[in-house]
């Protein structure tokens, strides 16, 4: 195949300290665990290995924590939004939180409770399913744009969903004012002055996938990932991920890459800031990586990833294109896997460098050799079917001219 070059900004993080947070610890990563494998129909998602892929790309190994398979909701995001409910309720109804029961709760609940969150389409997805679990309400606010096909799912879930005419920032803004109004509950996987505690139990929700991906690799005869690739939006996920493998491997021992959409890139901007502050992207965030259009970091979030990342990386559209096509044509006996715009950026990234000009100076800058073991995150499957068919068949957002 004849090589391309696609926009990829590469930064190494000025700030890195390799301080690790209190927050993501394997206790706090193992009573999420525990909490989640209680939900009827849990199961591990799968940690799909492609080793051709990875020979193909000059690696060791290409490892893939599938989240498509996270219960039936094709995306990991519940897993941080029943857990930030289910401590509500805890705190609520004065419960434990390792003695948590479903349908108990459900029962036993009289009055219900509304809670109310701003998302591009997995998160409010979570929080409508984690809702419904319950008995209890949900009230889901998402920006311009949205998906027909992700407003009909969080519908299809007794939510109620309002598509604003605004950005996804501004809609958080919306939903908290509305919440505030008639005294729902806001769940939002960002944080604030005065709004610290829900969005930490998001967070650390989502460190349930990581702990299964490292007893995943302990399975499979890994000792250990030289590298894992994390996308961002407002940075949840990737600081929790990281400060949880951080915390189990050691901030200098693991090379981690944080990637974004060139249009919502917070985080990167971040890294390259002159002191380590936080910094903000304006304008409509238009990017087909809507999982990841954000234009504020998440204040819990960045500092793991300002003391902890190792790289910042900002990209075009193509990058994630680029990476949906390669997971759905896998090759040799690797499996095939089902990426949606948000969940394939990691794997377009390496693709990316693999078919670059410029392929032995990128590897070399990342730190990418025939020994390397890459860690990725598929963080949802095809939660926007007809642009997934767009893009994997019709070749939207190609590669090459």
């Amino acid at each position: 195949m004849s090589t391309f070059s696609l926009n990829m900004e590469i930064a190494d993080n000025r700030h890195y300290n390799g301080q690790l947070s209190s927050l993501f610890t394997a206790a706090e990563a193992k009573k999420a665990l525990a909490f989640h494998s209680g939900i009827e129909g849990y199961q591990s998602t799968p940690l799909q290995s492609l080793d051709c892929l990875a020979k193909e790309f000059g690696l060791g190994k290409i490892l893939v924590k599938d989240e498509a398979h996270r219960f039936d909701l094709n995306a990991f995001k519940m897993l941080g939004g029943a857990y930030a409910i289910a401590r509500l309720l805890c705190d609520e109804f004065k419960l434990d939180i390792n003695a948590f029961d479903f349908d108990k709760l459900k029962n036993d609940i009289t009055e219900k409770m509304t809670f109310a969150t701003a998302t591009d389409g997995n998160h409010g997805r979570g929080v409508a399913w984690a809702a419904n679990k319950l008995g209890q309400n949900a009230v889901v606010y998402m920006p311009k744009g949205a998906a027909v096909e992700r407003v009909n799912s969080i519908k299809s879930l007794g939510a109620e969903c309002i598509v604003t005419d605004m950005n996804y920032d501004d809609t958080v803004r919306l939903a908290i004012k509305t919440a505030a109004q008639n005294n729902w509950k806001v769940v939002q996987d960002t944080a604030w002055e005065g709004y610290q505690e829900i969005p930490t139990w998001i967070m650390q929700g989502y460190t349930t996938l990581a702990l299964e991906a490292v007893e995943q690799m302990a399975e499979q005869n890994v000792k250990a990932p030289t590298h894992v690739f994390l996308q961002a939006g407002v940075g949840a996920l990737a600081g929790g991920v990281l400060g949880y493998l951080a915390s189990i491997y050691g901030p200098d021992k693991l090379h981690s890459v944080v990637i974004e959409p060139e249009t919502a890139d917070c985080i990167y901007r971040s890294g390259i800031s002159a002191n380590g502050e936080m910094v903000n992207v304006d304008g409509s965030l238009d990017t087909i990586m809507v999982g990841l259009a954000c234009g504020e970091p998440n204040p819990i979030g960045w500092p793991v990833l300002r003391d902890c990342a190792t790289q910042f990386v900002s990209c075009d559209d193509a990058v994630a294109a680029l990476g949906m096509r390669v997971f759905g044509n896998p090759l040799g006996t690797d499996p095939r896997v089902v990426s949606g715009e948000s969940g394939a950026v990691g794997l377009g990234l390496l693709a990316a460098i693999h078919f670059h000009k410029d392929k032995a100076d990128l590897m070399q800058k990342m730190g990418l050799n025939k020994d390397s073991v890459v860690l990725l995150i598929n963080t949802e499957g095809d939660t926007d079917p007809l642009n997934y068919r767009d893009i994997v068949w019709g070749g939207k957002y190609p590669t090459m001219a």
